[in-house]
């Protein structure tokens, strides 16, 4: 236990960096055809994995951090290292609004124009 409650210390600070949309943004975000149009999607899936990603971000975004997970903290670090991946893999200015990069990281929980 202390050790989760120490990886929770860790990552925190970074995961309120990387998640700069709120629960009720990221959730009008995902229903748009835009965030479903964007994305990998596994062998089978409907749904890309970005866009799955989302929805357990806004559950992390709902849950009061002492009632956080392991499981919890370590989508916390798979959401912290894609935004951070992602973020470097920047496209050119005068594309950025509409791009699917901008719409793939919002699906994560990040707005670059925020």
């Amino acid at each position: 236990m202390a050790d989760d409650a120490k990886d929770l210390d860790e990552i925190w600070p970074q995961w309120k960096d990387a998640v700069n949309m709120s629960a009720s943004q990221l959730t009008t975000w995902l229903d748009t055809e835009e965030s479903q149009a964007v994305g990998y999607k596994e062998s089978g899936a409907g749904e890309s994995v970005g866009h799955k990603s989302g929805k357990r971000i806004i559950d992390i975004l709902n849950t009061k951090r002492d009632d956080l997970t392991a499981d919890d903290v370590g989508h916390m670090h798979k959401v912290v290292g894609y935004v951070h991946r992602h973020l470097a893999q920047e496209p050119s200015k005068e594309d950025i609004e509409s791009s699917k990069w901008r719409y793939s990281l919002m699906n994560w929980g990040h707005d670059p124009l925020k």
